[in-house]
């Protein structure tokens, strides 16, 4: 490896400085709160497909309580068709333990997030980073990805995160925690913008002159198949043609009106079921269905 933790931060921070989208959980009165819901949003959405529906969760809950206050059910149904609905259930967990725990102010300290349901160590380090300014890794596949290719010399990295990759990472971080954590999202939006996936930018990448991958000239992967996940025809469209019927409904549902939504009987009850043990439907004792209370 050729590189130097300030031969890559310097010339990132400055590309950021001059290339990063104008997003409104990076605004300077963006709340702990929001950067939270978007950080659970992105996870395996787009930017463009969150957008919107970030604007209109804040604006009906911009405060943990204003969402705890509301049945869980409510939070699904807003969640729309950003996809995985589980990470509504996760947010409204969240925002009910915030509330009983901290006083409904979504807490600075990284403990205290990782503590909170459905937080992980990406999300607390995202949020201790973002909302608050403080020095930790962010790794979320954007990063690995540059750090992979920059660093490492390959073109992707492990499918799962390994414990050299938060060494690594944590070995690049800037020791003032403000700049560790614009460090952190400069990183994650080189990989967003950049340093894609499929058919990188790499003419205009800040860094090509100090890439190890570029070095060694762009092998390509050797590991297993990357394959993209596949959609139609999924359990996963299923449920979330099921899950729409409810979201859309006023009240509960018979069985027959999500019996119309997909033909194929075992797959949908398996979907069904499946929506059910996720908690993300309730099945009523006169054998309808709602969203959960």
């Amino acid at each position: 490896m050729r590189t130097s933790p300030i031969s890559i931060t310097e010339p990132v921070l400055a590309w950021y400085a001059a290339h990063a989208r104008d997003l409104p959980w990076r605004a300077a009165d963006a709340t702990p709160w929001g950067v939270l819901v978007s950080e659970i949003m992105l996870q395996q959405t787009p930017v463009a497909r969150v957008l919107p529906v970030w604007r209109e969760w804040l604006a009906r809950w911009p405060t943990p309580a204003a969402l705890a206050a509301e049945p869980s059910g409510e939070a699904v149904r807003a969640w729309g068709r950003l996809g995985y609905p589980r990470r509504a259930l996760r947010l409204h967990q969240a925002a009910v333990a915030i509330t009983e725990r901290h006083g409904g102010a979504v807490p600075g300290d990284h403990a205290a997030l990782l503590a909170l349901p459905g937080i992980g160590s990406y999300t607390a380090a995202a949020v201790a980073s973002f909302a608050f300014g403080q020095r930790h890794a962010v790794l979320d596949t954007n990063v690995r990805r540059v750090l992979a290719r920059v660093v490492t010399g390959v073109e992707y990295p492990p499918k799962a995160q390994t414990r050299a990759e938060v060494t690594l990472a944590e070995s690049l971080l800037p020791a003032e925690p403000a700049t560790a954590a614009r460090w952190a999202v400069a990183a994650m939006e080189l990989g967003a913008l950049v340093c894609t996936a499929r058919s990188p930018r790499c003419v205009d990448c800040p860094v090509l002159e100090r890439c190890e991958w570029q070095a060694r000239g762009r092998p390509a992967y050797d590991g297993p198949p990357r394959r993209g996940q596949s959609y139609a025809g999924t359990d996963r469209q299923c449920r979330g043609r099921l899950l729409a019927v409810l979201r859309e409904a006023h009240g509960p549902v018979g069985k027959p009106a999500l019996d119309v939504v997909w033909s194929d009987a075992v797959q949908r009850e398996r979907a069904l079921d499946g929506l059910i043990a996720d908690g993300l439907i309730d099945p009523l004792d006169d054998g309808r269905y709602a969203l959960p209370a």
